[in-house]
């Protein structure tokens, strides 16, 4: 990538100050539509995560890497639906998969070659996953992970990450974003409830500090006889992208190894870290996978999946007994979204994989770079085709670093500037700074975004 100059601006910034509107502008279609939405929705919407203030702008139209909003303006997606679009907006190949899906059967309470096709697709290319079932979200695909990781072993306990997030189940939200007046030591963190949750549920939750070797294996075998398994992402989006360390992972499979638990992966996100997922890249032995996003082709998708001894022992019902965990959902594995899903990681090859990490070590060493030339705090974090840029220096080795990095008084202000200045340059981010890529983007679309990236780290 050539080097950024310092005062660039480039012929291209002047057009998208013409054709970008400034926002927030309160006559535009997107802040009419949200002035209907709060009458019939809390909020405005139905996913916290969309909305931001004073209201989000409404999308009606994408394509490729850009998606357009209520008043006509073009953006690049970089958030791309939280990872699920790997091929960006509406792929022809995965249009034309669920147009011709749609034709024949929309849903049913069969089982179709769709299924079949897709659970092909998973199984070659995740090393430790033989079987897979189908469910609807990645809340639900770490939901059925913990309950089979529970059924298998016979034990309650469930260790997590302190600050990690595994979607809104009642135990995966323990912990996930506790204060100081809760959260205790650091070597010991508490396990803190999450709204909502029966008064019982932390009982059954053991919260492990992140990279912290030996308090954490203090922790594992302390608890080690009851403990079911521990759940990891390999990258937590929650905690800014901070990789799990090799020893930390380490000893964690060796721990449960020794105690009879089992290895949960939330790869979720982190399947994009490697052609074979986390646990590919890794090379960790992993006893159940947690599943969703991409592999749904951007249609709704869960999925659990682990060696065939678990997987047929909890879910077939050709077993003794039956099936041990019940397993339904009216919408489980439905047609459109397996023939969405089997035409989205088809297209997502090993080419398609090298050529979208490679973008995304273009956008992070830009990044990289614009910081260095502003001057202004911040740090880059991601691998692959996952990038954030936070606004601080401060040290970041775990959540609570991170919790109060954003209670410095600076660092949020910065963050939403950031995060405005690029939605008024045409550019889509996550509002903590997450940049998400696809394989619709290009090199162009990247150093346009670093050199916009450039100007906002100015001005903030």
């Amino acid at each position: 990538m050539d080097t950024i100059q310092a005062g660039q601006a480039g012929a291209g910034l002047a057009a998208d100050r013409r054709n970008v509107p400034a926002y927030p502008d309160m006559q535009s279609n997107s802040a009419r539509l949200y002035d209907r939405a709060v009458k019939v929705l809390p909020g405005g919407n139905s996913r916290h995560t969309v909305f931001f203030p004073p209201y989000p702008v409404y999308a009606v139209r994408g394509a490729g890497s850009r998606v357009w909003d209520a008043d006509g303006v073009e953006r690049t997606d970089f958030i791309n639906n939280y990872s699920s679009l790997i091929h960006g907006h509406n792929h022809p190949a995965i249009v034309g998969a669920v147009v011709r899906q749609a034709k024949t059967l929309l849903s049913v309470s069969l089982p179709t070659e769709a299924e079949i096709r897709l659970a092909e697709l998973v199984t070659e290319r995740l090393p430790c996953v033989e079987q897979v079932r189908f469910c609807n979200s990645g809340s639900e695909g770490v939901l059925f992970a913990i309950k089979a990781a529970r059924a298998y072993t016979g034990r309650s306990k469930i260790a997590m990450i302190e600050g990690a997030y595994h979607g809104s189940s009642e135990t995966a939200v323990v912990s996930t974003g506790p204060g100081p007046d809760a959260w205790g030591d650091a070597a010991n963190p508490n396990a803190v409830n999450g709204p909502g949750n029966g008064d019982s549920v932390t009982r059954d939750v053991v919260v492990l500090p992140l990279n912290d070797v030996e308090n954490a294996r203090r922790i594992i075998r302390a608890h080690a006889a009851d403990l079911a398994g521990v759940v990891i992402d390999a990258m937590p989006s929650a905690i800014g992208f901070l990789p799990v360390a090799a020893d930390f992972l380490t000893m964690i499979r060796e721990e449960l190894d020794a105690c009879g638990g089992l290895l949960v992966f939330d790869e979720v996100y982190s399947l994009r870290l490697g052609f074979n997922g986390a646990q590919g890249a890794l090379g960790v032995r992993v006893d159940i996978t947690a599943l969703g996003k991409i592999i749904g082709g951007g249609l709704p998708i869960g999925a659990v999946g682990g060696p065939a001894h678990i997987m047929s022992a909890l879910f077939d019902p050709r077993e003794a007994g039956g099936a041990r965990l019940a397993h339904g959902g009216t919408f489980n594995a439905n047609p459109m979204t397996m023939a969405a899903g089997a035409a989205a990681m088809e297209l997502f090859d090993r080419a398609a994989f090298d050529r979208v990490s490679a973008l995304g070590d273009r956008l992070r060493a830009g990044f990289t770079e614009a910081l260095k030339i502003s001057g202004k705090p911040g740090r880059v974090t991601g691998t692959a085709s996952l990038c954030r840029l936070g606004h601080s220096d401060a040290p970041l080795a775990s959540y609570r670093d991170l919790y109060q990095i954003r209670q410095d008084g600076k660092t949020p202000a910065r963050t939403e500037n950031f995060f405005r200045h690029m939605l008024n340059r045409g550019v889509l981010i996550g509002a903590p700074g997450l940049f998400i890529l696809s394989t619709a983007m290009t090199e162009a679309d990247i150093d346009a975004t670093i050199e916009k990236a450039l100007e906002g780290l100015r001005l903030i």
